[in-house]
């Protein structure tokens, strides 16, 4: 399903902050609801539930939704995203997980 072009734009205009925290093992970008529109927010959080596909990060089941490179999830009060070949399930595929010991 194509991304409604009000959450496209909302996206695509936002400040993502770099995730210093897994820089090493899963560089990604976030945005906080506080800190943007929340009702857009809020629209785009529940566009990738409804619209996503399951997979997993390790052992915990998540929602991604992929749009122009990216994919997107979200987790609380938090979007999440990373470009598509650094997502959990593509490093797996690819064996391109990081050691154990760093993460």
């Amino acid at each position: 399903m194509p991304i409604p072009k009000d959450l496209k734009n909302f996206a695509e205009s936002q400040k993502w902050i770099f995730a210093k925290t897994y820089a090493e093992t899963y560089p990604h970008e976030n945005i906080v609801q506080e800190k943007v529109d929340s009702e857009l927010f809020l629209e785009l959080g529940k566009f990738i539930d409804e619209n996503g596909y399951e997979e997993y990060f390790y052992s915990k089941k998540q929602i991604y939704f992929d749009f122009e490179g990216f994919t997107y999830w979200h987790m609380e009060n938090i979007i999440n995203r990373c470009v598509i070949e650094d997502t959990y399930h593509i490093r797996k595929q690819n064996n391109r997980l990081p050691a154990k010991d760093k993460f």
